[in-house]
């Protein structure tokens, strides 16, 4: 199980909107996922359609009165959601009673191990209020979600000193990457701003660009994915590249950790879901080099 943890330090860069469909984009490429809303705003919940009533949420979780399973919901696209409601806001109240409050989440997760390929974590729009903290010290990955617009480039720089900052504080060894959202290609600023965060933070950038679209907006008021309201639109696209490139570099990741006895393992299984175990059969009986593609590691 991966975990991912959605961030910035502001709203309005596409953060929710982009946890939900890259959700949901995972789900259709067959990973078991699940959504979980650490926002007070509850933006992912009313994005997916689902609004609470008696039944246990996050907040009943983290404070230890449900467990994860009784508070699981399923959600459109396949995958499952943990909601929240603006009750969350409570948990950073009663946070100042508990001991070691920013590692409930984590403790919440470790029940679940199996039963998840990626938990995609969307947080508040802040990275230093314990709801924040607490998906950092459960994520293994923390993906800065940029907007393509005027400061970008500034508040990226001052969220990833943060981000740094909280890892040592909490001792946490999360690898960091940004994805930039809201791209208007038909501006010249959009395409100059988006050449210049490749090159100041190369190697943690992602290759895929989500672009501005109306079916984004559409989407969310539905309460669907917008994989569901559209799957041609050019955001179904955007999301469904994201996906192929988040899968692929975990893949590359996992080979290149693997101990050299394990590495024919991986390649083997890789081979076997690409449909290419016949080109391993034939590397074997011969003494040619199979040459496998793999994205290069970061």
């Amino acid at each position: 199980m991966h975990v991912l943890a959605l961030v910035n330090q502001k709203g309005g860069c596409g953060k929710t909107t982009a946890a939900v469909n890259f959700a949901a984009s995972l789900a259709a490429k067959g990973r078991r996922v699940l959504i979980v809303d650490l926002d007070p705003q509850a933006h992912a919940t009313m994005a997916l359609g689902w609004a609470p009533n008696d039944e246990p949420i996050l907040l009943e979780v983290l404070q230890g009165e449900s467990g994860l399973d009784e508070a699981i919901v399923t959600a459109p696209g396949g995958f499952w959601l943990l909601p929240a409601s603006e009750d969350l806001a409570e948990f950073e109240e009663a946070a100042a009673r508990m001991v070691s409050p920013e590692s409930v989440l984590t403790e919440a997760l470790a029940h679940c191990q199996t039963e998840f390929d990626e938990v995609v974590l969307d947080c508040p729009p802040r990275v230093d209020g314990v709801l924040a903290l607490n998906a950092l010290r459960a994520c293994d990955t923390a993906l800065l979600v940029v907007e393509t617009g005027a400061f970008a480039l500034q508040g990226a720089i001052k969220a990833l000193q943060i981000l740094d900052e909280l890892q040592l504080e909490l001792d946490t060894p999360f690898e960091t990457r940004m994805l930039a959202t809201l791209f208007d290609r038909r501006t010249k600023f959009a395409r100059e701003l988006l050449l210049a965060m490749h090159m100041r933070f190369e190697g943690e950038m992602l290759d895929t660009v989500i672009r501005t679209s109306v079916r984004l907006r559409e989407a969310a008021a539905m309460g669907v994915p917008v994989q569901q309201l559209d799957p041609s639109c050019r955001a179904s696209d955007d999301f469904d590249a994201l996906a192929e490139e988040w899968l692929a570099l975990r893949e590359a990741i996992k080979f290149e950790e693997a101990a050299p006895e394990a590495q024919s393992a991986l390649l083997r299984s890789s081979l076997q879901r690409s449909g290419s175990i016949e080109n391993l059969k034939e590397w074997g009986a011969s003494s040619e080099p199979l040459h496998t593609h793999f994205p290069p590691a970061p």
